[in-house]
């Protein structure tokens, strides 16, 4: 009788075991359920931070590049002027070994392409054969609409007196070419070139620096 009552006692202390068990699955198992597992915790927290951000909508408006149309800083008037420049400016710049854009006076630099060559002959003022002063008066009249006329001798009496690097475009030269008096005359145009007929090779521009013309150099004057 006591072994049985014993039995009853075990028996029932294992239900109860087993049953305390139970709950605590079921406990356990509905912990499990309802708390979620680190991946899901993090994507409903991705998802969250996603659904969370308020986007507003950006109007981007690009930036266009402005293209500078205006000239340079570095390109001076002079430029500007050189391409623009003529045939006959280049031509003359290279004689007179000067920037194109100083060669400006077109009716001068016409003239003397137009009796470019002429030959020199003594008293002629035509194109067939002009001299030194008749060359002189007729440029000198056409261009600068200046009445001249004599020969070089009397063209010295008239002019005032200057020195070389005071000369400009439009003044006179004259030599003393084996002769104690004036001799010879031309007309100045820059760099210390001028243009005159010459014996040798007719209207020409010559440099007053070279030894020949240096050699025989009497002055220079304006009208």
């Amino acid at each position: 009788m006591i072994r049985v009552k014993g039995h009853l006692v075990k028996l029932s202390i294992c239900a109860l075991s087993l049953s305390s068990c139970a709950s605590l699955k079921k406990t356990t198992a509905s912990k499990k359920a309802t708390t979620p597992t680190t991946t899901e915790s993090a994507a409903n927290r991705r998802v969250e931070f996603l659904d969370g951000i308020s986007t507003k909508r950006n109007t981007y408006t690009p930036k266009t590049e402005k293209k500078d149309v205006s000239i340079s800083k570095n390109i001076t008037r002079s430029s500007a002027n050189l391409e623009m420049a003529q045939g006959w400016q280049f031509k003359y710049a290279q004689l007179l070994d000067v920037a194109v854009e100083q060669v400006l006076n077109q009716r001068l630099y016409s003239f003397i392409e137009d009796w470019w060559g002429t030959p020199y002959r003594l008293g002629g003022k035509t194109k067939s054969g002009i001299d030194c002063s008749g060359f002189v008066n007729t440029l000198m009249n056409t261009v600068f609409a200046m009445g001249l006329s004599g020969n070089s001798a009397d063209l010295f009496t008239q002019v005032k007196r200057m020195g070389v690097k005071d000369l400009h475009e439009g003044d006179l030269v004259f030599f003393r070419i084996h002769h104690r008096r004036i001799s010879h005359v031309g007309i100045y145009l820059e760099n210390d070139k001028f243009v005159h007929a010459s014996t040798s090779n007719g209207v020409i521009i010559s440099d007053l620096k070279e030894p020949y013309w240096k050699k025989y150099y009497a002055g220079g004057g304006r009208l």
